[in-house]
This record gives C-alpha cells, structure tokens and sequence, in this order.
C-alpha cells in the first residue's frame, strides 16, 4: 500500500521539476503600478511556463483600463490585450533601425521603475537565492513580502 501513496507524490514533483536545470522551478508574475510603485496583484505557477502563457492565464486580475508595459517576451500581447506597449525584437541577421532603437530606449527607460521594484523585493533573501521550503507557499509567501513592500512604500 504505502508504494501507492509514494507514485502519487513522484506525480506531483514532476509537475514542477526541470531535468534541464536539475531543480524544482517555479515562476511569479507581478502586476506593479506605474506611479505609485505598488505591487498590486501576483500570479505564481508551478514548473516551466512562458510569461505570456501565465500573462494569458491571469488576465482576469489586470485592472480594467489597464496599460501594460512588457519586455520582449511577451510579443503577441496585442492580440490579446490591445491597450499595451511593449519593446520589438530585432529579427535573425538584421539589426533594429536607429529610429526603432529609440523606439525601444523610450519604452525601457519608462520600465526601469518597475525592474527597480523586482531589485528592492529581493532585499528580501528569501526571494534573491534558491527557495528551500513548501512549493504549496510560495505564493502566500510572495504576497506577504509585496505586503511588507507596500507598506514601507505608503509609510515614506
């Protein structure tokens, strides 16, 4: 009996478990507002999945009349959700034209706020190295540390 109980849990690490990197993985996608700086909403998943295909799961999350700003992988989010602006990719054996690289420089000097809030959320050393506790928690646990975040924001 007790062989059964142990396949079942074989299963479930799968889900989660790269033979590429060796490890469990896991991914969070956070919502932050441009202004304020407030992390407003999180989506966490489980093993490899592209940030698009997340971003397709959690749409229902993203405030109505929303603008999003995105990084190069999220190319095709106009289909999706056409209020976004997002940098292009340059294609194989072609380089971008300089009007289209300021095009891009526009869009990621505006981004940079938002990437400075990923490198002050990993002041929290539970988020910056390897996660060593439940897979089940980690998203309660990104929650709280965005928590703490926006308080000390609203407290300056």
């Amino acid at each position: 009996m007790p062989q059964k109980s142990q396949y079942k849990d074989l299963k479930k690490q799968k889900k989660s478990y790269s033979g590429k990197k060796k490890a469990h993985t896991f991914k969070v996608q956070a919502i932050i507002h441009y202004r304020t700086q407030q992390v407003l909403s999180l989506c966490t998943s489980r093993g490899a999945v592209h940030d698009f295909e997340l971003f397709k799961r959690n749409l229902h999350q993203i405030p109505a009349g929303a603008f999003i700003l995105a990084d190069k992988g999220y190319q095709g989010i106009y289909a999706v959700y056409p209020n976004s602006l997002l940098p292009l990719k340059a294609k194989k054996h072609c380089k971008l034209d300089p009007e289209l690289k300021i095009y891009n420089q526009e869009i990621n000097k505006r981004r940079i706020g938002i990437e400075h809030v990923f490198g002050s959320l990993k002041t929290f050393k539970i988020l910056a190295e390897r996660y060593r506790n439940r897979g089940k928690r980690l998203g309660l646990r990104f929650n709280l540390i965005a928590g703490i975040y926006n308080m000390e924001l609203s407290e300056k």
